[in-house]
């Protein structure tokens, strides 16, 4: 959806030698672009695409006068991402399966860094071209076979959706039972595990998700930019009253962990870097839905390079700092309770201190459920079906397909969450990454035909506009990335899953486009 408002893009446009690829015409109108002098490329005449039947508003290239997102909104956007509840539990996670806190920073810091790479890859032709992910993914897999690394991405965002709206549900369960006395059992015993008023906040959060995506990406951008330093304050509150309370910093820092050597350490850190690398490698390929609104290349990479790893190292500290100080605080209470930050505020006696802590949860959880779960899917849904679905349609797709995923089950074991969620599907996630990343840096030297991205008889046509090149690369990078599921001897193909499915698939493509620019049926 385009961004009302903005300023100007910061280079005039060239000379008409300037224009790149000069395109064609649709009804004697030319489709030429052109490229200012910042790189930023727009189209001279947008109203020759409208018409294409995979053309729809929320899908069209951003104008560059109305790209207007700047370093701090990048840099809030992945700071109010990362604090969300999923990233204060990682680290649980990992100590769960036996690591030492400083091992689980590590492992967390590593694999954010690494996943950086990808991110700004796919993030350049966002600000470039000003267009969305769906969109870009046309030049590589056709203008219809674009559908199928869409869906595979919306599909995962779906699971996503519903984790988030499930934790945000819960901080409005104890929000109520610490308003209204009595909340947990006037309604009832439980349904299906939960009590009432769990699937009550449940439906309540889920509802004001899909309220703030009817109002748009300006609401979004408000959203992110005023609760990124609010979340930020807070959580500090939060480590300063743990560790007040407990008089130093618990236990918890002194434990050597399960693995004390690094023979032991390795066999357990490959599969567990492979999850944190498939916490966002989601946002690895969509990266292009936000920068597509960015008023230069080196503003979104400033934010993102100092936001990101940043960020999720910070907020994952201050779950351990803050868990390690609860287990002294509340002795008697089980170790599962204190990790989930909910359930830790859920035994605060002050019914203010509690209304204003699930007030942050709720707030950092929405913000990072919209950005990073439901814009994307949105996208995704409108490119499969761009005259009859929208960008709200699409969100409203991606709630009620979050509900019939039954995230309060995904998230029920530290392990499977780990091995199973976000380890399964990163190798899949790779597998696309590298078929866009070379096809745009290496096969196309990061140069597109704006205009043919939305004519179904254009550059990227293909065969009956799929590019079987790319989809058979995909499945290559996805076959080899998970036959260690079923073939035992295999596991350790996907314990390193995001990375082979990355590797797999960009070398298969390149071998087969053979470093040449597809035309037509080619």
């Amino acid at each position: 959806m385009q961004s009302e408002g903005g300023e100007a893009g910061r280079g005039e446009p060239k000379a008409d030698h300037s224009i790149s690829q000069a395109g064609g015409t649709v009804d004697n109108r030319t489709t030429a672009q052109v490229e200012h002098t910042d790189g930023r490329v727009e189209l001279q005449d947008s109203s020759v695409i409208e018409s294409s039947p995979i053309y729809n508003h929320d899908l069209a290239p951003i104008p560059v006068s109305k790209r207007n997102w700047s370093t701090y909104n990048y840099a809030a956007l992945w700071v109010s991402m990362s604090a969300c509840i999923p990233t204060y539990m990682l680290s649980s996670s990992l100590i769960a399966n036996g690591m030492n806190w400083w091992q689980a920073i590590i492992t967390i810091l590593l694999g954010n860094i690494i996943v950086l790479a990808p991110i700004l890859l796919n993030s350049h032709p966002g600000t470039k071209y000003g267009i969305p992910f769906p969109v870009f993914a046309r030049a590589a897999y056709g203008t219809i076979g674009s559908n199928l690394p869409a869906l595979m991405r919306a599909v995962v965002a779906c699971g996503w959706f519903g984790i988030q709206a499930w934790i945000g549900g819960q901080a409005l369960h104890v929000l109520f039972k610490s308003v209204f006395p009595g909340w947990e059992t006037v309604l009832g015993g439980p349904i299906g595990g939960h009590l009432p008023g769990e699937w009550i906040g449940f439906a309540l959060f889920w509802a004001l998700n899909i309220l703030i995506i009817y109002r748009g990406m300006d609401l979004l951008k408000k959203v992110e930019g005023l609760a990124a330093p609010f979340v930020m304050i807070m959580c500090f509150c939060m480590v300063v009253w743990a560790v007040s309370s407990a008089h130093g910093f618990g236990g918890m820092l002194g434990d050597g962990g399960k693995f004390p050597t690094l023979s032991a350490f390795l066999p357990v850190f490959i599969p567990n870097l492979t999850a944190m690398i498939g916490f966002w490698a989601t946002l690895s390929l969509n990266m292009p839905d936000f920068t597509r609104f960015g008023r230069s290349q080196k503003e979104q990479t400033i934010g993102q390079v100092v936001a990101l790893p940043t960020a999720m190292t910070v907020f994952a500290s201050m779950g351990i700092v803050v868990t390690s100080c609860a287990m002294v605080i509340y002795p008697g209470v089980s170790g599962q309770e204190l990790w989930d930050p909910t359930k830790l505020i859920g035994h605060f006696t002050s019914p203010l201190v509690v209304a204003v802590a699930m007030f942050t949860v709720a707030v950092a959880t929405l913000a990072v459920n919209i950005a990073a779960n439901v814009v994307s899917p949105a996208n995704d849904f409108a490119n499969a079906f761009p005259r009859w679905i929208s960008f709200r349609t699409g969100g409203l797709i991606t709630g009620i397909l979050g509900i019939l995923m039954q995230p309060w089950l995904l998230i029920a074991d530290p392990s499977a969450y780990i091995y199973k969620w976000l380890g399964g599907y990163s190798g899949g996630l790779g597998a696309i990454g590298g078929v866009l990343i070379v096809d745009y840096w290496i096969v196309r030297k990061r140069k597109l035909n704006l205009a043919d991205l939305y004519l179904l008889e254009g550059e990227y046509k293909y065969k009956n506009g799929w590019n079987w090149k790319a989809v058979v690369a995909t499945f290559i990078g996805c076959f080899f990335a998970w036959i260690g599921v079923v073939v035992e001897e295999m596991k350790p193909l996907y314990d390193y899953g995001w990375f082979v499915g990355f590797a797999m698939a960009g070398v298969s493509y390149l071998l087969m486009m053979k470093s040449a620019i597809p035309k037509g049926d080619q």
